[in-house]
């Protein structure tokens, strides 16, 4: 048996997962049953991920899969689908980065256009610099179906202050601090994308200096908006 704070907190990271996962359909990141949301369940070594292969409009709080940090649908949740096929990389990204606590997938258009051209993405727009504090990354092609792809994400973003990774041949992988920050890395990595894929039809870009990137890493991460927490790591 759990306890009751345990109940509330999967439930409530149940309906997050359910309702971010709306975000992405909204932003134009996902289609059909592509992507998927995860978060890691405060306080616990377990993690809420979206089912595999269930449409967008039938996805509820109730369906969202618990797992184990190892991967695995956790006994005793009324877990009634399979996890999504991406769960073992997500869990390998919860052991081996504690202070991440949500990550997200998706095949959005114009970064996995860059993916496959195995193109890191030029920090080349102020966007770019708050959001990721650099270009974003490429990480090693992988297959589906074990935690390969997680080890390919975090050996890329481990020592990298980016939010974000494009996995070579396959699609995007954000992190964040819950749920929500990785949704929102997803939807700005796309952004961006996009953005700079259209400058660089136009001729040479030009890139932001390291000191400038810095300078607005920093302030954006600290300074903007309303409660800055400061950066992840």
């Amino acid at each position: 048996m759990t306890d009751d704070t345990t109940r509330a907190a999967v439930a409530a990271a149940r309906e997050r997962v359910a309702r971010l996962h709306g975000e992405l359909v909204r932003y134009g990141l996902v289609i059909w049953t592509g992507g998927n949301v995860s978060e890691r369940v405060p306080g616990t070594d377990l993690f809420v991920i979206k089912p595999s292969g269930v449409v967008s409009e039938d996805l509820t709080p109730e369906n969202q899969v618990v797992c184990t940090l190892d991967g695995v649908p956790a006994e005793g949740w009324g877990n009634a689908h399979g996890p999504s096929s991406d769960t073992a990389a997500h869990a390998f990204v919860y052991r081996n980065m504690p202070e991440v606590n949500g990550v997200v997938h998706t095949h959005s258009t114009y970064a996995t256009a860059w993916a496959a051209r195995a193109e890191e993405i030029p920090c080349v727009i102020t966007a770019m610099a708050d959001e990721f504090g650099g270009p974003i990354p490429v990480g090693p092609f992988a297959i589906i179906g074990d935690d390969s792809i997680g080890q390919g994400i975090v050996a890329t973003l481990k020592d990298h202050r980016s939010r974000a990774v494009l996995m070579q041949n396959h699609g995007v992988f954000t992190i964040g601090k819950d749920a929500k920050d990785a949704v929102k890395a997803a939807v700005m990595c796309e952004d961006v994308a996009r953005t700079v894929h259209i400058a660089k039809q136009g001729g040479d870009l030009v890139p932001i200096a390291p000191e400038d990137i810095d300078r607005l890493f920093d302030r954006y991460q600290n300074v903007y908006g309303q409660n800055p927490e400061g950066a992840m790591r």
